[in-house]
């Protein structure tokens, strides 16, 4: 893990204009005009079923950094799983949606990527100011690093209170050309379960006992058949030893790829409409763990 502070991007600014992640020219804003600061209606998800037309747009959020989340999930899971304060993770950061809202729901947060060009766009979105008028409020510390997910050297055991995440799925988006270790290039299957594996020992490592760790994942076609990546990650995790707590239906809107929808006509498949967060809790030392025993690894 190699920190990238604000000075670092302030130094990149006055080179780059922008960044070209997966093709895709994403632009790097010098002074960023904000019109709203929360979504103009809000209201906690209070089901597994979890569906956002409108993918939010407050803030310095912006859907042209592709395979991003919506910052509806980051922002139910951080109120529902931890306080003002308290510390995020999220090691698949990309363009920095997790810990914009962070900064402005008051929790401190550590972003880490694998591209230091998708840390530039994370820092760039975390530049603006934020006033709010709730007097509890405290400007959170947010830490950005290029690093591996499987590797987060520089994070201490048991120090985090919630890691929200979303991973690349296999070969879907190339987030690098050439980056050793981009887990969004590796095409094999197995080979993306395994190293997800290691993913969920780093995050087994880190979270403190008793706290939350969300993952939102996805499927993939090949061949005109189904290829069922969650349930690999599922398993992954479980076999980290995380409680499984809740499995999200997440619907997906305003896919980009027209030709996914083109193919989907031509071959008769139904198109992947849904995605899965999976939310895993890492038992606290001292639990019996008998009564959660159909939550856990099962083979």
């Amino acid at each position: 893990m190699k920190e990238i502070t604000h000075q670092d991007h302030l130094k990149f600014l006055k080179k780059h204009d922008h960044v070209v992640i997966d093709n895709v020219k994403v632009p790097l804003n010098a002074n960023s005009k904000i019109k709203k600061f929360a979504p103009s209606t809000f209201t906690p998800e209070t089901t597994t079923v979890w569906s956002f037309p409108d993918r939010g747009d407050w803030a310095t959020h912006i859907g042209n950094y592709r395979g991003n989340w919506s910052p509806y999930i980051p922002r139910n899971l951080i109120l529902r799983y931890t306080a003002p304060g308290e510390l995020v993770l999220d090691q698949m950061a990309g363009s920095g949606t997790t810990l914009v809202e962070c900064k402005l729901l008051g929790r401190r947060a550590v972003g880490v990527d694998i591209n230091p060009d998708a840390v530039m766009v994370a820092r760039n979105r975390l530049d603006f100011s934020y006033a709010t008028l709730d007097a509890d409020y405290t400007a959170p510390e947010i830490k950005t690093y290029a690093g591996d997910a499987r590797c987060l050297d520089l994070i201490g055991n048991e120090t985090i209170d919630l890691i929200a995440t979303h991973p690349p799925y296999a070969s879907i988006i190339p987030y690098s050309h050439d980056r050793e270790g981009d887990l969004s290039r590796v095409h094999n299957i197995a080979e993306f379960a395994d190293e997800m594996r290691r993913v969920a020992v780093e995050c087994m490592r880190v979270l403190k006992q008793g706290k939350h760790c969300a993952i939102l994942m996805g499927d993939s076609r090949r061949n005109k058949h189904f290829i069922p990546i969650t349930p690999r990650v599922l398993m992954s995790f479980l076999e980290a030893g995380f409680i499984l707590r809740e499995d999200i239906i997440k619907m997906q809107w305003k896919m980009k790829s027209t030709r996914e929808k083109w193919f989907g006509k031509k071959y008769d498949f139904y198109l992947i409409g849904h995605e899965h967060l999976y939310v895993f809790r890492k038992p606290d030392a001292e639990e019996r763990m008998a009564k959660f025993k159909e939550s856990m690894k099962w083979w």
